[in-house]
């Protein structure tokens, strides 16, 4: 399956970091992958795991859990449309796999946005469970106010009104007024929230634990970059790095 963290780059498989001659790789703390489709290397967390099952068929493995073989993308939605319509990734599945006999479904993006938008929402509402995550536009803005958020996000439905008044208050509270701060808009309207929180009207979500603001961030920014989404995207907060972390 997956390969322990020091383990170097090698040519028979795609699901090791990207170390070399053995020695620890400086992203120790945070693994690295090799994208199949364009050979760029980034961390793992960014990326998205291809699983192999034992009867060839590639599946999207968005938690990296699946056993057997696996091979990394880092692309977006309409580049691996692409690779696929021109034969690219099944060339560079063919030549990590020799030998094996792959079948790619035709609608692997499809399962693969999916895939990563489930793995959100799950998150969001483990979140929601443990207390972490916050909605109702008057409990969010208490809490901003009172410098108790770590992350804003507002449904891709939600009025401008509603969502200014909220960024607003989030500024206030943590003394960044004039910066432009906001919530970012999410890739789900307030129907797809409300599936995920099993409550009805979830139009804006506040995480008051800078933990969980990193873990859900980390998510929401693997699904907008393969939406292709995550270039001129506000930043969840004023410390993004730290929110990471």
């Amino acid at each position: 399956m997956r390969n322990p963290p020091n383990e170097p780059l090698g040519s028979d498989s795609f699901d090791l970091q990207a170390g070399k001659g053995g020695k620890p790789s400086p992203a120790e703390a945070a693994p690295e992958r090799r994208c199949i489709l364009t050979g760029r290397v980034a961390l793992r967390e960014t990326m998205l795991r291809l699983a192999i099952a034992p009867d060839g068929t590639v599946m999207p493995d968005p938690r990296a859990q699946a056993p057997g073989r696996g091979a990394w993308i880092g692309v977006s939605r309409p580049a691996l449309e692409e690779a696929m319509a021109k034969g690219h990734l099944r060339g560079a599945l063919a030549r990590g796999f020799k030998g094996a006999a792959l079948t790619v479904p035709d609608d692997l993006p499809e399962r693969a946005e999916a895939a990563l938008t489930r793995s959100f929402t799950d998150r969001l509402g483990l979140e929601w469970r443990t207390g972490n995550l916050i909605a109702g536009s008057d409990r969010i803005a208490e809490k901003a106010r009172g410098g108790r958020v770590h992350w804003l996000a507002h449904a891709s439905d939600a009025g401008e009104d509603g969502s200014r008044k909220l960024d607003q208050a989030w500024r206030v509270g943590q003394d960044e007024e004039g910066s432009g701060m906001r919530g970012i808009r999410l890739p789900l309207d307030r129907a797809g929230l409300s599936v995920a929180l099993g409550r009805e009207n979830v139009v804006h979500l506040a995480l008051t634990d800078r933990a969980a603001a990193g873990r859900v961030s980390a998510l929401l920014a693997r699904l907008l970059h393969f939406l292709g989404r995550d270039h001129g995207v506000a930043p969840p907060g004023p410390e993004p790095a730290e929110a990471a972390s």
